[in-house]
This record gives C-alpha cells, structure tokens and sequence, in this order.
C-alpha cells in the first residue's frame, strides 16, 4: 500500500524540487494546504527541555537527527515532514542539548549528551520500531542509538555519516600538532557551516567522543541500512560511509555516492533521493509485516 499511495506523493515532490521550492511541498494528502506541526517541549528531570515537533501516524515511523550545531527546521527536515504526512506515517524532528530551540549551552555539549538525547526521545516520543534519518554527526548518533536500542530501529538512513570523525580527523595529525592543540586545549576546525567560520572543539570533547567511536570493530546493527555520501564534501570523507557499510553487521547495506554532492546534501536532487530512499525502506519493512 506504501507503494500506491506514494505515487501522487511522487508527482507532487518532484515538481516543487524541480521548481527548487521544498518549502512549499503540497502532497494532494493535504488538499493543497501545507500544515506544520506546532513546537512542543519535552522535560526531563535535572536535565534540559527538549523541543520536537511530532506528527502522529502509522509506523513504522521516521526520526530525523541533524547534525552538529544544526536543528530541526532544516531543508531535510521540513522535506520529511511533508513526507511522512503525505504517506500517513508517524515523524519526529527535535533538537539536541544546546541547540535550536532546546534548553542547555551548546558548548557544554558532547556525543554522550547528545546520545542521551536520541534515546529520550526513541524512548519516550516514539511508538514502535523507527526509521532513523541521521544527517553528519546525527548520522554518528544514529548509529550509537541503533546498538543501544535495536527494538527501537526499523532501518537506518546515513546522510554524510560522520562516525568517530572528529576523533579520527584530530589522531591523523602529527604528533607535534597533537601536542600544540593539546596545550592550547582546543582543535579549531575551519567550516562553511558556521557564522564564526570555525568549529571549536576542546580536548575534553575530544576525549569524551573517543568513548563513542565505533568504527575500530564489528558493529551491532542488523537492521536495513542506506547511507548517502556526497563525493564533494569537504567536510566529512565519504569514505567514512564505507567504512560503515564495512562494519555493519546486517546483510542488507547500500552505500550511495553522489558525484557531486556536498556536505550538507540539501540540492533538490539531494532530497528527492533521500525521500525515495526512505520511501523504499517503508515499502519493504511493510511487505514484510
């Protein structure tokens, strides 16, 4: 039924990102009238609200994690949404720790603080298996999230998977660098993404994120996986996606390589082979139910 119902869906996305539009996605589902959910805010006891945006549905249902000093209203994200709507499918979008509109100083935060986030709300704002759409470091966390809580995890859809990057990136420096970022106590990283130019990491992120790595063993996952990597991204290698599909446990693993994809992967086509690929996935866990 996923199949059917999404040809309308099909027609209707390909004509806005032709049209460069995303935002104003009108799947017929909708009469014509885009609708957005409203920001909600989720409490945790000694720990920061968090602010999502939830559309209820039919599972299984799409988790989407952006990336590091990113947030939920992204090209994706909202793209998503439209998405899932359209099809009748739960979604969910929030923000980590110190980003977007959740509580809590972003440069407080670190991989284990943002993993916690993840199963909060797989735990607490989900129902049943989840497809989980992780975008550069949310492509890292989505993975920690998939072996922490496999009952939770439908499949899994990797855009730029940063996994164990910024650990990586900071060993293949030459020990003296190593040893002048360690006094300086902080690796300043350069970036398109940010008003500052730079990413700041300290050391003490650093060595918190080594706790997390997951690419030096087999890893535990044995759900669906896809993972799309631009082979432009100067940001994160998309060898690292390879890396991934290498160590996955689960027998069914496609890697996609955009020639000329970048970093963050929000062109038209970008998105429109993001929404088939989950498209896909919800049409073969469905057949298989």
């Amino acid at each position: 039924m996923a199949a059917v119902a999404l040809k309308s869906c099909r027609k209707g996305l390909s004509y806005i990102l032709r049209d460069g539009a995303v935002a104003t996605f009108l799947p017929k589902a909708l009469g014509g009238v885009r609708q957005k959910s409203s920001v909600q805010y989720a409490t945790r006891p000694e720990l920061p609200k968090l602010a999502y945006r939830r559309v209820k549905g039919k599972s299984p249902g799409v988790v989407f994690l952006p990336g590091y000093g990113s947030n939920m209203n992204g090209q994706k994200a909202e793209a998503l949404e439209e998405f899932c709507r359209s099809l009748g499918h739960s979604y969910l979008r929030f923000d980590y720790t110190g980003h977007g509109l959740s509580e809590g100083v972003f440069t407080e935060g670190t991989i284990g603080t943002w993993k916690k986030d993840v199963l909060f709300v797989l735990d607490e704002l989900t129902e049943g298996p989840q497809i989980m759409v992780g975008s550069s470091m949310g492509g890292w966390l989505m993975l920690l999230a998939a072996i922490a809580r496999p009952e939770k995890t439908a499949a899994l859809v990797g855009i730029s998977t940063a996994a164990d990057h910024i650990v990586t990136a900071f060993k293949s420096m030459s020990l003296e660098v190593r040893k002048e970022i360690e006094e300086k106590g902080v690796l300043t990283v350069p970036t398109k993404h940010s008003e500052e130019g730079t990413y700041t990491f300290t050391i003490g992120f650093l060595n918190e994120a080594e706790n997390h790595c997951v690419l030096q063993s087999p890893i535990p996952i044995t759900c669906p996986v896809r993972l799309i990597h631009g082979l432009k991204d100067d940001d994160v290698p998309w060898h690292i996606s390879m890396q991934v599909a290498e160590r996955v446990l689960s027998p069914d693993v496609d890697v996609i390589l955009r020639r000329h994809g970048q970093h963050r992967m929000a062109e038209k086509d970008d998105i429109r082979l993001m929404v088939y690929t989950i498209d896909d996935l919800i049409d073969k866990l469905t057949t298989l139910v």
